[in-house]
């Protein structure tokens, strides 16, 4: 009996018993609550239905099998590339980033694009960001509103994305710079619906799609414009930024920089500054952990700061879920999975569980200090594996000169509890109400 891929309507009857238990709701009904509502939506899933389960999503009643243990995370992310594809599961996001996008490429294409894009992001790079990331961070810090409050979230995704124009794009003139922040303010705030066009390509030639794409190509003329002139540069060696450094390496073509460009744009801008946000915001909720985290910044304790970070990613996931579609039946989790099912790996089930985090919903940054980390496999806001996110480092780092530049200036007050509800933006998880927080001088 042939197995059917990925899409298929129906599964035969051998199939249907190997897959995990699942929610029996219209597909429709589970793809609005995986949308708008995961947050909420796995959990009872959960627990429900135990550490696997099964959902469906469109198109196709796409059948996908959810883990939330850390062994079977593992197995996945320890599993060959090749039958574990994670860009086939993210071929919603073609029509934003790109076909080259590295969250879009498998196999050897995936490989050499990394090995080309490492050198931009490696220890010794990630140094000769730092004081580029500190100079932004302390001019935008300087400008937020004296006792008066504010929503934080703004203030970070102006920062994040400062940092991506400067640091990675290596964008310093006036001009280009005021021609490019408002256009791609319109980028990365794209709504979930517009990623549909990744499944239904027609609905690219209507509104509100078709608009979407017309600022797309504007920012896409000047990038492509910016790499042209770049090249034409004699002192790229000098230069700092990671188009600098990709350019000098020499490797890739124009159109692969540009969906590198916009990839690094997508998925490093929102999260940062969410992240951010967030540990803001439980520090001003706690006058200890505040005084512990500015005793941090003035004595240049990055790993404090590095700390406060990482809670925060873990008790405020940014990115819920991510996925891999198998390219070859696969046992796991004790059931047998078909050819063309999406494994999806739960970061935010695993990160919110009492059983790897005691007193799970408090805001510790301690966990990450000392002997006695987290486990391995329980913090995972980064996936793992061939395909753990390559700005890791530079999130974090980014992270580290920002708590820096705010926390050496300012006390920090929450005026009132941000409640737990999060919005979905793309494909992140944002604070509802933009963690509204007070600041007066130190």
């Amino acid at each position: 009996m042939t197995t059917p891929l990925l899409g298929s309507r129906t599964l035969d009857r051998e199939t249907a018993r190997s897959l995990p238990p699942g929610s029996r709701l219209p597909t429709l009904v589970q793809t609005f609550l995986f949308a708008g509502h995961r947050k909420t939506f796995f959990p009872r899933l959960r627990a429900r239905y135990g550490d696997v389960f099964t959902i469906r999503l469109v198109p196709g009643s796409r059948v996908v099998v959810v883990l939330s243990r850390p062994e079977h995370i593992r197995e996945v992310f320890g599993a060959s590339p090749k039958v574990m594809h994670a860009g086939e599961g993210n071929t919603v996001l073609a029509p934003i980033m790109g076909q080259h996008s590295l969250l879009l490429i498998d196999d050897d294409d995936h490989a050499r694009m990394r090995r080309q894009l490492m050198p931009a992001f490696n220890g010794s790079a990630l140094r000769g960001y730092r004081e580029m990331i500190g100079r932004l961070a302390r001019a935008e810090v300087a400008t937020w509103p004296i006792g008066e409050t504010f929503k934080l979230h703004e203030r970070t995704r102006t920062l994040t994305l400062e940092v991506i124009l400067q640091v990675v794009f290596g964008v310093t003139d006036q001009d280009r710079l005021a021609q490019l922040r408002p256009l791609l303010e319109r980028i990365v705030a794209v709504r979930p619906i517009i990623m549909l066009g990744g499944f239904y390509p027609r609905l690219l030639r209507m509104r509100p799609w078709r608009t979407y794409l017309e600022i797309q190509r504007e920012v896409d003329a000047i990038l492509y414009d910016e790499i042209a002139t770049r090249r034409s540069q004699q002192n790229l060696a000098e230069r700092n930024d990671v188009l600098s450094r990709l350019l000098a390496a020499g490797i890739l073509s124009d159109i692969e920089l540009r969906d590198q460009l916009v990839t690094l744009l997508l998925a490093g801008h929102e999260t940062t500054a969410t992240a951010l946000a967030w540990a803001f915001h439980e520090l001003a909720r706690d006058p200890e952990l505040l005084r512990a985290g500015q005793r941090a910044a003035d004595e240049g304790d990055d790993e404090y700061l590095e700390a406060i970070t990482k809670e925060s990613m873990r008790l405020h996931p940014v990115v819920y879920q991510v996925g891999r579609r198998v390219t070859e039946t696969v046992e796991i989790a004790g059931y047998r999975l078909p050819r063309g099912t999406t494994l999806m790996a739960a970061i935010g089930l695993v990160q919110s569980d009492e059983q790897h985090f005691p007193a799970v919903s408090e805001f510790k940054p301690d966990r990450f200090l000392g002997p006695n980390p987290p486990a391995p496999g329980t913090w995972i806001p980064f996936g793992g594996g061939a395909r753990r996110c390559i700005g890791a480092g530079f999130s974090l780092l980014e992270a580290t000169e920002i708590l820096r530049a705010a926390l050496t200036r300012y006390d920090v007050h929450a005026p009132r509890p941000e409640p737990e509800k999060t919005q979905p933006r793309n494909v992140t998880l944002v604070p509802a109400r933009g963690c509204e927080i007070t600041i007066t001088p130190r």
